[in-house]
């Protein structure tokens, strides 16, 4: 497995990426990831293949518990609604998933945050696993109707956010 070093930080604290990075054009690696569905008291597993056919946005986040992350998170919500139909928005962090519904509830945020607590395997394959601190690099990925990448950000300072408005442009320009 690749590991890239220098390619994330945070202040000082140089960090080693586990996994290849994606580039647009690349067929999108599937996943299986949890998220607590509150109303029904159960977990539920998401799959990359549950949404086929439609756009997704993968906005992958450190911790809903950071402040950037926090902040991010609250920006794609704010974003959801004025995306095109079809668009469907995934935080993903490693998080316990009962930890992210909590947060939910509490921010009022309604776009699926799903967990990758049980296995490093998203990160691995998706180039995002922050083998230091076993969480996710910040990250942003838009997914076609077509399984295809159609844009990848690896944010490396991880105290920055992602470039919303190049990942909102391509959304539109693929919706359109």
């Amino acid at each position: 497995m690749t590991e890239r070093i220098g390619e994330a930080f945070e202040f000082g604290e140089q960090l080693t990426v586990v996994g290849d990075k994606l580039q647009v054009g690349d067929k999108a690696p599937d996943f299986a990831l949890d998220y607590f569905d509150a109303a029904k008291s159960a977990m539920e597993s998401v799959q990359l293949a549950d949404t086929a056919g439609q756009i997704r946005l993968l906005h992958v986040v450190n911790s809903l518990d950071t402040p950037v992350c926090h902040i991010g998170t609250h920006r794609w919500h704010h974003l959801s609604a004025t995306l095109p139909a079809g668009v469907t928005i995934y935080t993903i962090s490693m998080d316990l998933p009962f930890a992210q519904a909590r947060w939910q509830a509490a921010e009022g945020v309604t776009h699926h945050s799903l967990s990758s607590h049980r296995s490093d395997q998203f990160g691995k394959d998706y180039g995002v696993l922050l083998k230091e601190w076993r969480l996710l690099q910040r990250s942003v990925f838009v997914i076609d109707a077509n399984d295809q990448i159609i844009y990848a950000e690896y944010v490396n300072d991880q105290m920055q956010e992602p470039n919303y408005q190049a990942a909102f442009d391509i959304i539109r320009q693929t919706a359109a």
